[in-house]
């Protein structure tokens, strides 16, 4: 079963005409406008019946994209980005919980060192 973040929808709210080019947009992260363009030069180099047929087939067959998807516009990003790329995605998100780990351990260190003064201080405040 599909995520309902990684699903494609047609972007109703930024729809043109149907709603399959701002969905493609959404779903890439690139602007609406060059899908735009992209298909409609696609269309007139010679694929015009399947262009259309395929536009048509998306738009019957994909759901509108929920109001609420994303909570606000870094989601969006993330989930684009999980949607290019889920390897680098990962790789991301485990770069930054090394880096957390890392700063845990230098005040872990820092904590449970021989420092007398944090100790002092420490006795103070109980």
């Amino acid at each position: 079963m599909a995520s309902t973040h990684t699903k494609f929808y047609l972007d109703k709210m930024n729809a043109k005409w149907k709603g399959v080019c701002a969905g493609i947009a959404d779903y890439t992260g690139i602007n609406a406008m060059w899908v735009r363009l992209g298909a409609v030069m696609l269309t007139l180099m010679g694929g015009f019946p399947w262009t259309i047929i395929a536009y048509f087939v998306a738009a019957w067959m994909a759901d509108k994209k929920p109001i609420h998807l994303y909570a606000d516009q870094e989601e969006q990003k993330f989930w684009q980005g999980v949607r290019q790329s889920p390897q680098r995605t990962s790789k991301d998100i485990r770069g930054r919980f090394r880096q957390i780990d890392r700063r845990l351990a230098d005040i872990e260190l820092y904590y449970t060192s021989n420092n007398k003064v944090l100790a002092d201080e420490i006795e103070n405040l109980r």
